[in-house]
């Protein structure tokens, strides 16, 4: 009997598993609330038994196809104008519905942080933009961040299509939902995000290796990762031997707690990095402490505190309690404050600080206050400081071979989230990407090219639209004309417009000196948009671009640059003469020029140089005041002739 039970128990667990492995699968991106490329034949695929048979059925008419020896189905869906919603029923053993497809135009946007960056982390400047946001036919796939060094993957992590509403909007990136409106509002069909992007990542991440084939060194790179025993090794954990993390004494001591009686502390102005203020290479914590006298009025409103930018991470105390944290120097830090903590006069703010590479501190230039509806308290100015943790240097050595990121190896984004869905069918690509690569300007033409090829070959459009981002200014100004690597980085980028069928958004006058990541989102989504319209959407008359330049002509001690893109005219944003041109004669010695507008073209020249040569527009890591413009408010491109 107990052979028989344990024969029956065996029988039944072989046919739940045949059973649960000839069920039939689908592909994260198949799901619930789609959205499906129009007017071309649709890529359905999935997974199921060998042999097996499966019949999909959509807008009344129905499909059917064989899994082949490696458990794949493969269909075409028949070509279909914008519309929507619909149903799928995908049949084999099981039964899968697939409820609320649109049909219309899927595009992926994808990059590094500025395509990451969510619309709550722009909710201030965007708050109406994010309560008036109801477009049920806008929505957006995430997908996950996860990488692979092996090889391609086939399935994507657990996610789902959103559409645009007020709660779902905050996790859209910013750049990317400004984008689909536009075309939304333009075209009124159904627009669907593909958001693959992942902050701090270089291009070569988002390459397959086939698309290597000119870069012998990184498929050397490539191969050494496939090998496992080789990354453990890379990334072996330090030996600390003897060496300590030391203690936080602020968290030890509570001086957060309003009990706490402040000893030794010091004075410092918020903002500011305190390597500026006279604490000289720390890396650690310092805690932040100011007593901030609060009306009565606004201690019975609901409040919350700006704190601008960070570096690297902080923790928010009011009264003793915690009202916040955040744990990477990115975001702007804005924290609601939880009713009734304020109370009528004095209230104990207190931050924790901890920076473990470079300049600490709070960033100049951003909103640092407490704010009600009705009142503002300004929390810039000098706090007390005092230092909780001083790191100690690592051991010399102790890393091994220094550690291996995964995201940021060749191939490791695209093998995990590009690859799997290869097979859908996509509109076009918009890409903003590059701050990890502006130290690279040489090999960056180079590597978006073979990026650009890369998809295209993936996707099976020889041809299909590329839209791409240029940087936009960042880091100080500098106010006499000057080499930079950003500068060359832009033009490394500009040097792809040469593949087909791809154009540029010039963001140069979008930028801030002291944010990697700007606030102005819209703008750029807006540009993209335009761009998208031209070379995707086939609106030959209008103007998508600002001025690109064309030629210089030397006439006497004179430059005349012309352009292409100028619309209606060329004009400056400020009304004043043109701004941030520099000529140089044989010597390259540059020196800023007199400008001014003559039609289609700009004169330039300098008493001093009589016989100029080179001409550079905008050429700086954040250029002062690039205003050249058209007349359709599209920034010029920043160039350089003397390369």
């Amino acid at each position: 009997m107990k052979y028989f039970k344990t024969l029956l128990f065996f029988i039944t667990c072989t046919l739940f598993s045949l059973s649960a492995l000839s069920q039939v699968k689908l592909p994260r991106l198949v799901s619930d609330g789609m959205v499906l490329q129009r007017n071309e034949d649709i890529n359905i695929w999935g997974w199921a038994t060998p042999g097996e048979k499966v019949t999909v059925k959509f807008n009344s008419k129905s499909y059917s196809a064989t899994a082949d020896n490696d458990s794949i189905w493969k269909i075409k869906l028949r070509k279909m104008n914008a519309g929507g919603p619909y149903t799928m029923d995908v049949k084999a053993t099981n039964h899968i519905t697939i409820s609320n497809i649109l049909v219309g135009d899927v595009w992926l946007c994808a990059g590094q942080s500025n395509m990451v960056h969510q619309m709550r982390l722009h909710g201030v400047r965007y708050a109406d933009e994010i309560a008036k946001a109801n477009y049920p036919e806008i929505r957006q796939f995430f997908v996950p961040n996860v990488t692979s060094m092996e090889g391609p993957k086939t399935h994507l992590p657990e996610s789902s299509w959103k559409s645009a509403n007020p709660t779902n909007v905050t996790e859209f990136s910013a750049v990317a939902y400004f984008f689909a409106k536009d075309l939304y509002e333009k075209y009124h069909v159904p627009i669907g995000i593909i958001n693959a992007s992942w902050g701090g990542t270089p291009v070569e991440a988002w390459i397959s290796e086939d698309g290597f084939k000119d870069f012998p060194e990184i498929l050397e790179t490539v191969s050494k990762n496939k090998d496992t025993a080789y990354v453990n090794s890379m990334n072996k954990r330090p030996d600390w031997g003897d060496m300590k993390i030391p203690a936080d004494k602020g968290m030890d001591e509570k001086w957060y707690d309003p009990a706490y009686i402040p000893k030794g502390w010091h004075t410092i102005a918020i903002p500011g990095y305190w390597e500026d203020q006279g604490v000289k290479d720390l890396n650690g914590i310092v805690w932040y402490r100011r007593e901030i006298n609060v009306p009565e009025a606004m201690a019975t409103e609901k409040a919350k505190v700006f704190l601008g930018r960070i570096v690297d991470a902080d923790e928010l105390y009011i009264n003793g309690e915690k009202v916040g944290n955040t744990t990477y120097m990115y975001p702007q830090r804005r924290y609601q404050i939880p009713d009734g903590l304020l109370k009528p006069g004095k209230n104990l703010f207190v931050v924790k600080v901890t920076n473990n590479f470079g300049k600490g501190g709070f960033v100049p230039d951003k909103p640092y206050q407490l704010i009600t509806d009705n009142d503002t308290i300004d929390l810039t100015g000098y706090w007390q400081y005092k230092v909780g943790r001083v790191n100690l240097p690592f051991k010399r050595g102790s890393f091994g071979g220094g550690g291996i990121a995964a995201q940021n190896q060749p191939t490791a984004l695209y093998n995990s989230m590009i690859a799997p869905y290869i097979n859908y069918n996509i509109k076009g690509i918009a890409w903003y990407q590059g701050e990890s690569n502006a130290g690279r300007p040489d090999e960056y033409t180079k590597l978006q090219t073979a990026l650009i090829t890369n998809w295209r070959n993936k996707f099976h459009g020889p041809n299909l639209p590329f839209i791409f981002v240029q940087l936009p200014g960042f880091m100080d100004y500098n106010y006499l004309p000057s080499d930079s690597q950003w500068a060359q980085f832009r033009e490394a980028q500009a040097k792809t417009l040469s593949v087909p069928n791809t154009a540029m958004a010039v963001a140069i006058d979008l930028g801030e000196w002291n944010d990697i990541h700007p606030d102005r989102k819209k703008e750029v989504g807006d540009r993209i948009a335009l761009l998208a319209e031209k070379i995707a959407y086939g609106e030959k008359d209008i103007v998508s671009s600002g001025p690109m330049f064309k030629s210089a002509e030397i006439k006497g001690n004179k430059i005349i640059i012309s352009f292409t893109n100028t619309g209606s005219g060329l004009t400056t944003s400020d009304g004043e003469a043109p701004a941030e041109f520099a000529i140089a004669g044989e010597d390259k010695e540059f020196a800023w020029a007199n400008a001014k507008i003559e039609g289609s073209t700009i004169v330039l020249w300098n008493d001093d140089i009589p016989e100029p040569k080179y001409v550079r527009y905008a050429w700086a890591d954040n250029p002062v005041n690039p205003n050249l413009i058209n007349k359709e408010k599209l920034p010029a491109a920043p160039f350089r002739t003397d390369e």
